[in-house]
């Protein structure tokens, strides 16, 4: 039996994240996981749009469509519309992790604050959020903040100090906004360490998931 769904990271770490919310939400659910972290490196160097990005982009969901699975995810937010417009020719679904979190930033807004450790996911999921408005009917606000000084955590394996140095900006960012976006998917344990604040805090990969499953 082929798997419900296929998964691009462009992180490794990411793999067993993804293996444990996929069976907390649905047990009977089987996926397979693509890891290719050259996307990423290249995306920020050269641009999310850039051509041989996208083209690269695309080809990668291509293949992780090959096991068979109707859904194809990719989990980065930097190359996520890239992959959603991958042409399928009706073979498979291509879905973007975040679009479920836009979808949701849009109805909770006007005011929304996007948060990323990295400059080059602020773009791309500001850009999702506007359009998921647009789709929406709804008009949306959106200011963008940069932790600049947490992926250096993320790349050295040192989570906790990662999700830290997230919720600690954040906090100092509120209040204000009616929403805060966790841009990217790796900072979802932030977002359960904001419980405590007075608007909502969104991250994609929950979101993104049970959306795949509605489809898969």
């Amino acid at each position: 039996m082929p798997p419900s769904l296929a998964f691009l990271h462009t992180s490794p770490v990411h793999v067993p994240t993804f293996t444990a919310l996929l069976e907390s939400i649905d047990s009977d659910a089987s996926a397979t996981h693509f890891v290719d972290e050259a996307l990423l490196r290249d995306a920020r160097a050269q641009g999310h749009d850039s051509p041989g990005v996208v083209q690269r982009v695309q080809e990668a969901v291509r293949v992780a469509a090959e096991t068979g699975a109707c859904v194809v995810v990719c989990t980065c937010s930097t190359i996520g519309a890239a992959a959603e417009a991958t042409p399928t020719h009706g073979k498979f679904t291509a879905k973007r992790i975040d679009r479920a979190m836009a979808n949701a930033a849009a109805r909770a807004g006007p005011n929304v604050l996007v948060v990323a450790a990295l400059q080059s996911t602020l773009g791309p999921t500001s850009d999702l959020i506007r359009d998921s408005a647009q789709r929406l009917g709804l008009q949306v606000k959106i200011s963008e903040h940069h932790v600049s000084d947490a992926w250096q955590h993320f790349e050295q394996g040192n989570l906790v100090a990662y999700y830290a140095a997230i919720e600690a900006e954040v906090r100092k960012l509120l209040p204000g906004p009616s929403v805060v976006v966790l841009a990217q998917a790796s900072m979802a344990p932030a977002a359960a360490a904001l419980y405590d604040v007075a608007v909502p805090v969104l991250s994609s990969p929950a979101l993104g998931v049970q959306d795949a499953l509605g489809i898969a």
